[in-house]
């Protein structure tokens, strides 16, 4: 009997409205905006856009530009609805209820199921879906509703068109590649083309870090012609058709200078 008494007091006190402390809600994580290290883009927000709070973002000549997390988390969507309402988007699962949608894309370079962090390049500026010219669609979600975009923690303009300048990824080597000239220097330049200013020289065979990756002069190199010149410190260019970087082309997680 005095078992079932205090079963039936346990039940009762329920029954009344004992409520147990709810679990907190779990910190938003710090968002980047979705651009390499200090890239700056137009950022607009509007009403009528769809969903309210998604912001686009523009720059010049940007379609092919990079787009990268905006925080750290797990990929789990990358679909292409083809000429309608998003085109190709990539969706990346923060924790905690947050998600962030990155939409128009021109290309995809993730998966599902794979795990990515600041800076790490998703895809590319397109024009996709239901685009009428390139740029990025991007929003963040709570529990799968639309939230207010906020960048380590300081709300976006609402309503409006402001510049905001990246910070994602900043302080970490993005690529690397070795000098191959066949046994002279290469010479550094002071921007990206064989007009500019004379820096410097590497040593044939030096290993370098590329900091990001750039358009310029056309070069003959080792590696065939190439108008890619390669950023490897502040004010630092050299010709990428002299360094082998294991891509025919532009390094898929090099940034665009």
């Amino acid at each position: 009997m005095r078992k079932r008494w205090l079963g039936l007091l346990a039940t009762g006190l329920l029954a009344v409205g004992v409520v147990l402390p709810a679990a907190p809600a779990m910190a938003a994580p710090t968002f980047k905006v979705p651009f390499p290290c200090g890239q700056s883009w137009s950022g607009q927000t509007r009403t009528g856009h769809s969903p309210a709070y998604a912001v686009d973002f523009n720059r010049t000549d940007d379609l092919g530009d990079p787009v990268v997390a905006s925080a750290p988390g797990t990929v789990d969507r990358v679909t292409d609805l083809g000429g309608t309402s998003y085109g190709k988007y990539v969706r990346i699962n923060h924790g905690g209820g947050y998600s962030t949608y990155y939409a128009h894309l021109n290309g995809f370079n993730v998966s599902v199921g794979q795990t990515v962090g600041y800076g790490k390049v998703i895809g590319w500026v397109g024009s996709t879906g239901g685009s009428t010219g390139p740029h990025l669609h991007y929003e963040q979600r709570l529990n799968g509703s639309d939230i207010q975009v906020r960048f380590n923690g300081a709300l976006a303009l609402y309503w409006g068109t402001k510049t905001y300048t990246s910070d994602n990824g900043c302080g970490s080597a993005a690529g690397s590649g070795t000098v191959n000239t066949n046994g002279t220097a290469l010479t550094v330049r002071s921007g990206p083309g064989t007009g500019y200013a004379a820096v410097g020289t590497v040593a044939d065979g030096t290993r370098v870090t590329i900091y990001c990756q750039t358009s310029g002069t056309s070069v003959t190199g080792t590696y065939g012609t190439s108008t890619i010149w390669d950023r490897i410190g502040s004010g630092r260019f050299i010709a990428d058709a002299y360094v082998y970087t294991g891509h025919d082309g532009y390094i898929p997680n090099v940034p665009r200078c």
